[in-house]
């Protein structure tokens, strides 16, 4: 019945805009329609999202719609496919929402609730098995996460290197410099577990390792090259694999041999835990390893209270019971006055703007500014009223803004306006040649828009049923 409801205000929703639409598979459909067509649902910010949304609601379940178009109009089969790999890339977001593919890009529109915990390990069985034969064949396998690593980052390289090397495979961990916040957790790493240490490389011992067609990358928690710890090694290595929990974005590596982007993942670790057990049926893992991917787990989560689902807690009973213990890994995160004073700085001259955002300015340069701006933007949150939180700081050449969420405003979406990305209650940017004021001020104006949106589907929603009444 609920389908059939669906079915009905998808089929009703496109040809009373003089669209033809099909369906031609149980969950699948296609439409044509032209630019005035187009034009009007931009309009209206896809009104038929939150049209499906609700009748989940009303029948206490959770249904949404992806949709997928492509206005290039170079030829019928070219827009056929790539609106079929918007609707891909949608899916990769979180679901919930419509991707257009444009001549100059891609338009979002929608993707303002948490992406669904998906039960069915299927797709975790068979990346561990295609992973596990990629590595067979490859020379060296070069594991690295994203510039500024951070305990996500390092704790699911570690989880995978682990892996790696009881393939008896040349493994090793990508990284050159250590910062603040994974600073304890190497020391741990040197002192505790040498047999790691000494596969962790700096980029030109990577660089000089390299075979292009025999050497893999895997890259964790990030899918964007330019993010990555070291950019160059893309150039001189064919095969790449990705493992991601971030919401996919349109800049993100296209040639990919196995690609997994899994949104309604707690971090990569989660996802990591998981591929172990199909890359590694004894699971074999080391205390160390466990606690590593048990640290990543927590940090994301903020300690199991936000993108936490069923699974993420299935992959921390499994690292428990590989010795992980939680107060080993909760002295990972200890910190030292000074970042704890930088820190209570920051809460302290906070602004909040529209009664709750609040918003604040880390200045100064260093290296644990990124880190320190961060937690700032998840203590803010703590403040009665606060939905929403950005710290600005300085970073090297750029403006770095870190937000957070309470899970009503998609700080992806404000942030994606500044080239930047995550998740709704957690994302990032970096601005480039621009000052702390200016960059503080395209973020105002990024909250504004996405305010604006909000109104203005707001009011054609209601438009709507004043027409249908």
């Amino acid at each position: 019945v609920i389908i059939a409801e669906v079915e009905n205000k998808i089929m009703e929703y496109f040809t009373t805009r003089n669209a033809v639409v099909r369906r031609y598979d149980d969950d699948k459909y296609i439409a044509v329609f032209n630019q005035v067509c187009l034009k009007s649902m931009v309009n209206e910010r896809f009104s038929i999202l939150d049209i499906v949304r609700e009748i989940g609601k009303q029948n206490d379940s959770t249904i949404t719609l992806s949709i997928g178009i492509s206005e290039t109009l170079d030829s019928i089969p070219e827009s056929y496919e790539e609106s079929r790999a918007a609707v891909d890339l949608a899916l990769g977001r979180g679901g919930d929402q419509v991707v257009v593919r444009t001549k100059e890009g891609h338009e979002f529109f929608g993707g303002r609730t948490q992406a669904r915990e998906k039960r069915n390990r299927v797709r975790a069985r068979v990346i561990g098995n295609s992973l596990a034969n990629l590595i067979e064949e490859a020379s060296e396998i070069f594991i690295m996460g994203h510039k500024n690593a951070d305990m996500d980052s390092i704790g699911s390289a570690i989880g995978m290197l682990g892996a790696v090397r009881r393939m008896e495979k040349e493994g090793f961990i990508v990284l050159n410099e250590v910062n603040p916040s994974i600073k304890m957790i190497m020391e741990a790493m040197k002192k505790d577990a040498p047999e790691i240490h000494e596969f962790v490389i700096d980029s030109e011992e990577a660089i000089d390792m390299a075979q292009k067609s025999k050497s893999l990358i895997i890259m964790l928690d990030n899918h964007k090259i330019y993010l990555a710890e070291e950019p160059r090694l893309f150039n001189m290595v064919d095969k790449v694999v990705v493992i991601d929990h971030h919401r996919r974005g349109n800049d993100g590596i296209e040639n990919a041999v196995l690609s997994y982007i899994e949104s309604y993942a707690s971090s990569t670790s989660e996802l990591v835990a998981e591929i172990l057990e199909y890359m590694d049926p004894d699971m074999n893992i080391t205390t160390f390893e466990a606690e590593a991917m048990m640290a990543g787990i927590v940090v994301d989560t903020k300690n199991f209270t936000f993108q936490t689902g069923v699974r993420t807690f299935e992959a921390a009973s499994i690292l428990r019971r590989h010795g992980a213990n939680p107060a080993k890994v909760n002295k990972f995160f200890y910190e030292d006055l000074d970042t704890v004073r930088s820190k209570a700085k920051v809460v302290h001259d906070a602004d909040i703007i529209r009664n709750e955002i609040a918003i604040a300015k880390l200045d100064g340069e260093g290296n644990s500014n990124v880190l320190i701006a961060a937690q700032a933007a998840d203590s803010l949150l703590n403040i009665v009223g606060v939905n929403a939180s950005f710290v600005l700081t300085h970073n090297e050449d750029y403006i770095h803004i870190s937000g957070r969420s309470a899970g009503e405003i998609s700080v992806q979406l404000i942030l994606e306006k500044l080239g930047g990305g995550g998740h709704l209650v957690s994302a990032a940017t970096q601005v480039y040649k621009v000052t702390m004021e200016e960059a503080y001020e395209k973020l105002l104006h990024a909250i504004d828009i996405y305010y604006e949106e909000i109104e203005k589907k707001e009011n054609t929603n209601e438009d709507n049923i004043i027409e249908g009444s």
